[in-house]
């Protein structure tokens, strides 16, 4: 009966981490595809350029690989090296992930400022050689929620030191439309309208988080009781 039991978990053990790693060759295929294509798209920060939705991807997906090649072959082997190598990098990325959510709640105010700030200063290389990305960002992001600047559409008055926005901002997009009536522009503040967004998909949000630490969890459990029972028959073999 229990020889049973532990064949059931090692067989969902293997199963779970193998679509662990499935998962990690997707974000590291979109990651590079994104990388290929775009550039640093999607890169708004100046002091983090290196902060891109491609180089994200591509980094989740390359660490989410390792792990999970880590978890199957060491089901299977019933390794006792890798299943400790496994459950250490899940424990160390889970306790990351909450002390993340403790300083990200504790400083909250803090971070709002610190990253209205960077973004800010991130305008400043709107449009510039070698910031295309930062610039497809910004545009794509003032489209689609209708905004314009990071706390006001004057935000841009600063960086072309003239009353005018990007095109972006038109509320009816056309060539140099930022160069017309203010009132033919968003004046929502981009920070503000992408804040509220997260926090009507705060549910979706939650729950995301919830089953993702779910499964650490259940991973962790699977491989430390694959791995004392591998302890076991090398100690009653020994």
């Amino acid at each position: 009966m229990a020889e049973g039991c532990l064949r059931a978990l090692r067989y969902g053990m293997v199963f779970f981490n193998l679509l662990f790693w499935l998962g990690g060759c997707g974000l590291l295929g979109v990651g590079v595809w994104l990388s290929i294509t775009q550039g640093n798209f999607a890169t708004l920060s100046s002091s983090l350029p290196s902060l891109s939705a491609a180089n994200l991807l591509i980094a989740v997906g390359s660490i989410i690989m390792v792990i999970g090649c880590l978890g199957c072959v060491g089901a299977v082997k019933e390794n006792r090296p890798l299943l400790l190598s496994f459950f250490i990098l899940l424990l160390l990325i889970l306790l990351l992930e909450i002390l993340f959510m403790v300083l990200f709640f504790s400083y909250q105010d803090q971070i709002d400022l610190y990253a209205q700030s960077d973004l800010k200063k991130g305008l400043q290389l709107f449009g510039t050689e070698g910031n295309i990305g930062l610039t497809n960002a910004w545009s794509i992001v003032q489209t689609d929620f209708r905004c314009c600047g990071v706390t006001n559409h004057t935000d841009w008055f600063d960086v072309y030191n003239a009353t005018r926005v990007p095109d972006s901002c038109c509320l009816e997009f056309s060539d140099d439309c930022g160069l017309e009536n203010p009132g033919t522009w968003w004046t929502a503040p981009c920070y503000e309208r992408v804040k509220g967004w997260l926090q009507e998909n705060l549910v979706a949000l939650w729950i995301f988080a919830l089953c993702t630490a779910l499964t650490q969890i259940l991973g962790l459990v699977f491989s430390m009781t694959i791995f004392c029972h591998a302890v076991k028959v090398d100690t009653f073999y020994a």
